[in-house]
């Protein structure tokens, strides 16, 4: 029997005749493309779905024919279709990690209650009757925070924290109006942290330092009045002014990807906020700086120059040995020439207490190069140029704490006194009216209104006043005059527990202003009170309830010979700020 006829394999399969390493080298070859497809991160899902998307299942089975090799009819497999789908590789390329972009952080700000005036008074007015608000606050807790000696925080960040008014038994108080004085200082940083009362026990503050100023601070809380009693017609007795905390913070620059908005130069519009929370910084120290005999310490050459952004000009105009403030923008500091530049042709008429009769006298005998001596209470006087005789500007300025110049302890009352209204409208009744007009309340206030009630209706009269004042500028088409309010300044040293403390003298301002601002009146403000608070502790740049006193190499009221007059000098060139900025 023969044997049988061995079947012919199909022509596609791979013959025993092809050489053993030529199969290897396709198998090699295969595996090579689908390690290829893996690229970019090879997966079961991945594989098949590039699987899928390069070979279609169904257009091979429709294109491949199988015949029996007996057949007369045999055929080749026709050729295969151009592709239609071109394989995918799923190859990308790896860039270089993008740094991730800095996280933007905002600078801690203030602000003034809408209707400030009705909110305090409801405040003030608010009944007792239980225990948790009949108790005298004694101490405080901070919350979250415990007692610890040292604890440290981040520059750049804002830091609140909440403290809870407590009783002698530290039994929680439920009721507000309580006046703390907190105090953040260290070698090159002076600042009032924002407060907030929550009217049940509870307040909040806030902490800030800018990476450039990184080191150790203390933090000073202090209790100075209960209650709104800083608010009565005689508060000495009622001051407690009792230090509550000092708590030692160190601020490292930890958050190195986070940065804070740049200060930008002040603009006109930056002087719309009713509350500024500035600081004071320092960007020199002459450490042999002594007074000299005219009783002024020129610790830095005039032109030392000012580190950016913190301001911008001659760091030694202010006289400060290095410090200078600012808030929510910079502001330039002016030398001689650059402030007639701006004074020339202008007529500044001053409506205040007798803090703008330093600041008049500063401006012109130290910023401007014009000596002069005492300014009066009432003073009116076109000054030229000693250097340039084509310049020259006019200042007015009227005392407003009593409505006889030679008087005192009436402020807003003086309004009511009809020769004294008169007075005032004479200036602007002409045809020429003064271009700038620059008011505060004034320290006599403090002294005059018996209640908070009261001086808010003062302070709705004033304003009532003034505007018809403006108005009737307006109505004979004459140029309104721009309407600067310089808030009080914040007492300081024995002052502190005076009628004209910091705790009413803080609320007259809110008052004032919110009354100016529902008759539209205010322009612009400087918030005098806190440039002044930082320095408010002590008397070393005050004598209580003035911040400008002019240079003396003489006994000052703390015993030591001469007294710092830079904070009122720096109102100067803010003053100027605001006048010559755009």
């Amino acid at each position: 029997m023969l044997p049988e006829k061995p079947v012919a394999p199909p022509p596609w399969v791979l013959r025993s005749t092809i050489h053993w390493s030529f199969r290897i080298l396709i198998l090699a070859f295969a595996l090579g493309l689908l390690i290829f497809w893996g690229i970019d991160g090879f997966g079961v899902t991945d594989f098949h779905n590039d699987f899928v998307t390069t070979f279609d299942s169904k257009a091979a089975v429709n294109n491949f024919t199988l015949t029996h090799p007996d057949s007369d009819s045999v055929s080749n497999p026709p050729p295969p279709p151009p592709p239609t789908t071109q394989f995918n590789l799923n190859l990308t390329i790896q860039k270089p990690l993008k740094a991730p972009d800095p996280v933007s952080l905002k600078w801690v700000s203030a602000e003034l209650d809408p209707d400030y005036s009705a909110k305090l008074l409801a405040q003030w007015l608010t009944p007792g009757g239980e225990p948790c608000k009949d108790s005298d606050t004694e101490d405080i807790i901070i919350i979250n925070r415990g007692d610890l000696d040292m604890i440290e925080l981040s520059t750049g960040d804002i830091h609140e924290y909440v403290i809870q008014a407590v009783d002698g038994s530290g039994n929680p108080r439920c009721l507000g109006g309580d006046y703390f004085e907190i105090d953040l200082s260290g070698e090159a940083w002076k600042s009032r942290p924002p407060i907030k009362d929550f009217s049940n026990g509870t307040y909040s503050f806030s902490l800030q330092v800018h990476p450039d100023f990184a080191g150790d601070y203390n933090l000073t809380i202090i209790l100075l009045f209960r209650h709104y009693q800083g608010l009565k017609f005689s508060p000495e007795r009622f001051a407690v002014d009792k230090l509550l905390r000092v708590v030692r913070i160190r601020f490292s620059d930890s958050n190195g990807s986070a940065r804070l908005p740049g200060i930008e130069q002040c603009k006109k519009s930056d002087y719309n906020r009713d509350v500024w929370a500035g600081r004071w910084t320092r960007h020199g120290k002459n450490e042999h700086c002594r007074i000299s005999d005219d009783g002024r310490y020129r610790c830095l050459k005039p032109d030392y120059p000012c580190k950016h952004p913190w301001c911008r000009g001659p760091l030694g105009s202010v006289e400060s040995n290095g410090w200078v403030y600012s808030t929510h923008c910079s502001f330039k500091l002016f030398d001689s020439e650059s402030a007639w530049n701006c004074l020339n042709n202008r007529w500044l008429f001053f409506w205040g207490d007798s803090n703008h009769c330093d600041t008049i006298r500063n401006l012109l005998n130290i910023v401007l190069k014009f000596e002069t001596g005492v300014i009066p209470r009432l003073f009116d006087m076109n000054i030229t140029n000693p250097s340039n005789h084509r310049q020259s500007f006019r200042i007015t300025s009227v005392f407003n704490g009593h409505y006889n110049h030679t008087g005192n302890y009436q402020g807003l009352n003086s309004l009511y006194n009809h020769g004294y209204r008169e007075y005032l409208n004479n200036y602007f009744s002409g045809e020429t009216v003064p271009d700038t007009l620059i008011m505060n309340s004034g320290l006599h206030d403090g002294v005059y209104w018996p209640n908070l009630r009261r001086f808010i209706k003062g302070a709705e009269d004033a304003a009532a006043f003034w505007a018809e004042v403006l108005d009737g500028v307006r109505r004979r088409k004459v140029a309104v005059p721009n309407v600067i309010y310089r808030t009080t300044v914040a007492t300081g040293g024995y002052a502190r527990r005076l009628v004209f403390n910091p705790n009413k003298m803080e609320a007259f301002n809110g008052v004032f202003v919110d009354k100016l601002r529902q008759l539209g009146l205010i322009d612009h403000v400087i918030d005098h009170f806190d440039m002044t608070y930082p320095w408010h502790y002590d008397n070393r740049c005050n004598d209580g309830v003035h911040y400008g006193r002019a240079p003396a190499k003489m006994k000052w009221r703390d015993g030591e010979i001469g007294h710092q007059y830079f904070v009122d000098l720096m109102l100067c060139h803010v003053l100027l700020n605001v006048l010559c900025s755009k």
